[in-house]
This record gives C-alpha cells, sequence and structure tokens, in this order.
C-alpha cells in the first residue's frame, strides 16, 4: 500500500503515561468553552489497535472487512488499513476512499444490494471485482456492467425480531439461488461465494448455524452448475464485545470446520464495522438552549406519572442532532446516555428531562426521558459509543458541519504497532506528543479531521 492520504488534515496525539483521554476532553471543553462551544469528537486511535489483537486472538483466521459506512474518517481508515484490513464499500466515494489508501482491489468488496450502473462501471475500471448480489435484475445489472465481477449470493437469515419487523430486510431464498444461478450461467456471470449477516441486536445465536447450513447448501448447489465457489461472507452484527465475540465463535467454529474445512480452499471473510470504532469515540456537546415542560408531555406514552407537580422537567437542546452525529437514531436506538461533564454532588436532585437536537425538528429528539441534574446553558454532556454510524457521509440539513475530531493514541498502544511491525515513518508523522499537563489550544496542538 502506498501509505497515508497525503493531504488528510488531521493528526494523532501520542499520550505519555501521564495522560489520558478524559485529560484530552477535559482540555478541549476548557479551549471550545473560549472559542465557540462547538461539538466535538474524541477518538481512542489505540482502541482500533486493540480490538484488531481481539478479532485476531478469537476469530482468526477468518479476515475482517470493514464496512466503510460505519466510520470513513481518515484516522480510522488509515489505522484500519496499516493493520491490514480489507474493506467493504457501498458506494463508489467510499471505494476512492480506500483507493487513495493505496489498497488493493481484492481487498475491497462492493456490497450495496442496489448498485448505480455507472458505480458497477467505477468498480469495473478500478478492478474491484467482489460484489454482493441477491436478485436477477441486480445480476443482469452486473453482467452489463462488469464482466469480470465475481459475485457473493447475499442469501436471507431469519433473525427478525419484534422490533425489526419493519426494517429492510435483503437477501434471497434457497430457492431462489438456483435460479439466480442458472441467470449467472446464460450471463456468462461468476458466482464465487455466499454471503449472509446476522444483526447484532439478535439475541438467537441459533442463526448462525441456520446459515451456514444455508450456505452450504448453496455451494453444494453451486458445484452442480460448475461454479468454483471460495469465499463464505458471515457478515457483520459484532457489538464489540470481547463476550459476543467469543460466543459467536464458540456456535461456528465448529460448523465451519465440517462444512468449510481449511483443505476446502472456502476463504471466510466478515464484515465487523461497530466492533472496532463504536467504543472508539466520544462525543462533548454543549447546551444551547433550556426550557421548563409539563411532566406528561415529557413521559412516554402509557407510563404512569409518579412525581411530585412541583419538581421542575426540563428540555434542553444541545448543539448537534439526529441531522449530525445522532443520525442512527432515526432508525435504531441510541446506544449510549448522556453524562453531565461538570462536577455536581452525589446528593444533588435529579429532574426528568428530555434532550433534542439543534433543528427545531420534531424528529429531532435524542433522548425521550432521563434523569438529570439541573444544568444551564453552556454546560456540556458527553455520550460515549459513538463511533459507530455517525461519522460516515456529512449531512447538508441546516448546512451541518462534521464535530471536530481529535484523534489520540497511547504510547502502550502505539508500541504495540511497532511490535507488529506496522509503524511505519509514513504513519509516525501524524502523531504528536501530548504531555500530561495539556496547556495547548486545539489550534496549535491539534488539527481536524477532512
Amino acid at each position: 500500500m502506498k501509505g497515508f492520504l497525503e493531504d488528510a488534515n488531521y493528526s494523532i496525539g501520542l499520550l505519555d503515561e501521564g495522560a489520558t483521554l478524559a485529560d484530552v476532553i477535559d482540555n478541549c471543553i476548557y479551549e471550545h468553552t473560549h472559542t465557540g462551544k462547538k461539538a466535538f469528537y474524541v477518538g481512542d486511535l489505540g482502541k482500533l489497535v486493540r480490538n484488531n489483537m481481539q478479532w485476531q486472538s478469537v476469530m482468526a483466521p477468518i479476515k475482517p472487512f470493514y464496512p466503510v459506512k460505519c466510520n470513513s474518517t481518515p484516522g480510522v481508515l488509515e489505522i484500519l488499513g496499516t493493520l491490514g484490513v480489507g474493506f467493504a464499500c457501498s458506494s463508489k466515494a467510499e471505494m476512492a476512499l480506500v483507493q487513495d489508501l493505496g489498497i488493493s482491489p481484492e481487498n475491497i468488496i462492493y456490497t450495496n444490494p442496489c448498485k448505480q450502473a455507472s458505480q458497477i462501471k467505477y468498480a469495473a475500471k478500478a478492478g474491484i471485482n467482489i460484489m454482493t448480489c441477491d436478485n436477477d435484475i441486480e445480476l443482469k445489472k452486473i453482467s452489463r456492467n462488469h464482466p469480470n465481477a465475481k459475485l457473493l449470493l447475499h442469501i436471507a437469515t431469519e433473525d427478525i425480531t419484534a422490533g425489526e419487523e419493519m426494517n429492510m430486510k435483503f437477501g434471497t431464498t434457497l430457492k431462489n439461488c438456483r435460479h439466480l444461478m442458472e441467470c449467472a450461467k446464460e450471463l456468462g456471470v461468476q458466482i464465487v461465494g455466499v454471503k449472509f449477516h446476522v444483526s447484532g441486536s439478535c439475541q438467537d445465536l441459533q442463526t448462525y448455524i441456520h446459515a451456514l447450513s444455508d450456505a452450504r447448501c448453496v455451494f453444494d448447489m453451486a458445484e452442480e452448475f460448475g461454479f468454483k465457489m471460495n469465499m463464505l461472507d458471515i457478515g457483520g452484527g459484532f457489538t464489540g464485545s470481547e463476550l459476543q465475540l467469543e460466543e459467536v465463535n464458540h456456535v461456528i467454529r465448529p460448523l465451519l470446520d465440517v462444512y468449510f474445512p481449511k483443505e476446502s480452499g472456502v476463504n471466510v471473510i466478515a464484515e465487523p464495522g461497530c466492533y472496532y470504532v463504536s467504543s472508539a469515540f466520544t462525543l462533548a456537546v454543549n447546551v444551547i438552549a433550556k426550557k421548563t415542560v409539563e411532566y406528561d408531555k415529557l413521559l412516554p406514552s402509557g407510563v404512569e406519572q409518579t412525581r411530585n407537580d412541583d419538581e421542575p422537567v426540563f428540555t434542553y437542546y444541545i448543539n448537534d442532532g439526529v441531522y449530525g452525529s445522532f443520525a442512527s437514531k432515526l432508525s435504531e436506538k441510541l446506544n449510549t446516555i448522556p453524562e453531565v461533564h461538570k462536577k455536581y454532588k452525589e446528593d444533588e436532585p435529579l429532574f426528568a428531562s428530555s434532550l433534542w437536537g439543534p433543528s427545531c425538528d420534531e424528529l429531532d429528539q435524542i433522548v425521550e426521558n432521563c434523569l438529570l441534574p439541573e444544568l444551564s446553558v453552556g454546560d456540556w454532556l458527553i455520550f460515549d459509543n459513538m463511533g459507530s454510524g455517525t461519522l460516515g457521509e456529512q449531512s447538508t440539513f441546516n448546512d451541518y458541519q462534521r464535530p471536530l475530531i481529535y484523534y489520540m493514541m497511547s504510547f502502550s498502544d502505539w508500541d504495540e504497532m511497532q511490535d507488529a511491525g506496522i509503524a511505519s515513518d509514513t504513519l509516525m508523522k501524524n502523531f504528536f506528543f501530548v504531555p500530561s499537563c495539556i496547556q495547548l489550544s486545539p489550534e496549535e496542538r491539534f488539527s481536524t479531521a477532512a
């Protein structure tokens, strides 16, 4: 690979043993309080290194292909590229980002289930051949625009929960796989493997057993048509928890050994997204407005009122919302709770509160109901686990601008990269030393993500 983007306007703070991410957040809040109170992220890129080590320890030899749409910031992509992770792209823009890192086409897969013809042509020109497909219309489109495509048939899994029934589901049935193979044979398109995806919210790990069994059936079916199958993609759905990773591995490992043993020549890959980045990013937001509301209007429907009518109830508006960093809130539950940055006494009263973004849109509700001490305009709130689904393509709503991003890494994580032989001079140029007593302003000490 060529190395790191030469025009990427960012740097990585290298923390000495006396400095912590909490110190970085405190320093940034201090500076932002005096210069503009903008929302910002602190990204611990060392977390990516540790998560990759954990993946290699638990899941090897399954190769991770990181879904770029999960978090496409330069620091994340370049660290993962340096670690040897592959990339799953859903658009031309994502493919171009990864190509600029010098990633070989063999380590890129095009996974969008509904591809534009122009973007299929782009993939063909770039030599990105592996892509997914789940219907005959998509198959014919690919055959017209990418004669060298190598397809993974995306099969459906039965992991729909009550809360997901209305979500879009992709993947074809076993019965339809035979029809797709017939079409592919007629069109001269190569089918080289199978993909499935089990949602991270799925509580029944038996879903993996059914999915792997179905995948084996598709491989057997492919032999009848003369296709040489050599790839199995078990998708994403990895939450970032070591326990969940070990539980999934415990379920799938015996079946992989039986259905797709090493001597079969089948390469097994996965698409861990939030596993890598969710816990690596913390978001700090500022309270820009405040008002009191009637308690019964704050309560979710069906919840009985139990409070004292004399207690105030607060609605807070912050300078980021669902048209920015909380975009995933429109389709799923928030996976983090707000933490008040200012110090307050343990016995200080807590009040029913709701949090809203700055758009004044009825959809821009971030937290429906939580207990917080009384806040003032200008106070800061901290959200952990904000690295997944929040740092992809920018919204243009109300001229939204992505918050500043401050990348950090500890010396111990840097040493791990050196020990692994992946710390190069091109990587080192992005680092600067952060002493335990952080005093300099963000303008002097940090750069923002492009």
